[in-house]
């Protein structure tokens, strides 16, 4: 299997990145591959202008070609995980902005001749929140990243086969980072 790894951190020396690396050793473990998309390192453009804005007359738009590149990375591979911080209870812009872009109508959703879907089989969203677990499920927070996230981006655009694994607690400077570092490489392992 061959997995789109994605990370939307503007540091790549961070534990945001530090855990993708640990999924993607994980996943080599297990005989996959792995296609790194840095959106900060790459400086993609979260910004959804006219070019690729969706036309719900015309599900066969060519999009720019910055976002056909993208769409060209998600069909080399067979799943994807996304690693992220949570920034006000849900993904960082960056990443909101590369989903906005990239699964975009036709390609991600639409109905033209049956339901689209991203076409991928299956998908991991790595979320890092800084607070701790209980600070999440004491107002809901945990229940509504479930709902917007898996439901609303992955169920909706065709990937029933998804999840969001949290790291809680991350800001805590006496967090387990090693234990986090190697639940990201069983992750990784237990992938496929």
């Amino acid at each position: 299997m061959n997995v789109l790894v994605v990370i939307s951190h503007p540091r790549r020396a961070s534990l945001t990145g530090a855990l993708a690396d640990s999924f993607i050793e994980g996943l080599e473990e297990a005989g996959h591959g792995a296609e790194v998309a840095d959106l900060y390192a790459e400086n993609f453009d979260p910004l959804v202008r006219p070019a690729d804005e969706p036309d719900y007359s015309d599900p066969a738009k060519t999009y720019s070609p910055e976002v056909h590149a993208e769409m060209a990375r998600i069909e080399r591979n067979d799943a994807i995980a996304m690693f992220f911080p949570v920034w006000w209870w849900s993904m960082p812009a960056m990443l909101k902005g590369w989903i906005e872009r990239v699964w975009n109508y036709g390609f991600a959703y639409g109905w033209e001749g049956g339901q689209c879907a991203v076409p991928v089989d299956k998908a991991l969203m790595v979320a890092l929140g800084g607070s701790p677990r209980e600070d999440f499920a004491k107002r809901g927070f945990d229940k509504a990243m479930e709902t917007q996230l898996r439901i609303g981006i992955m169920d909706y655009c065709g990937i029933a086969d998804a999840r969001i694994e949290t790291f809680y607690d991350t800001l805590n400077s006496d967090a387990p980072f090693a234990g986090m570092i190697e639940r990201a490489r069983d992750l990784g392992r237990r992938f496929g």
